[in-house]
């Protein structure tokens, strides 16, 4: 998807709304710009919390039913030991 933008007097470019709902881009969000000096080309990401990317990880192993409470996990560990030494 290519669209052409204009800079305005304040040096800002308008990503078109097109492209912003493709990327998931709202109002607010931080973006990285890398320019690359060998082409001219300036690539844009959206900058991601990685807690938020954490948590998301952490929801779709519980709902696969990859997960133990922490309960059943120390219970598991008491009862066979990894052999450290502590």
């Amino acid at each position: 998807m290519d669209r052409a933008v204009k800079i305005d007097a304040q040096g800002r470019i308008a990503i078109p709304a097109a492209m912003r709902t493709k990327l998931g881009l709202q109002i607010g969000d931080t973006l990285f710009a890398h320019l690359d000096e060998e082409t001219g080309g300036v690539r844009l990401a959206k900058a991601i919390n990685p807690f938020d990317l954490l948590f998301e990880h952490a929801v779709r192993e519980y709902r696969a039913g990859k997960t133990t409470n922490l309960r059943d996990f120390l219970a598991e560990e008491i009862d066979e030991p990894d052999g450290d030494a502590e």
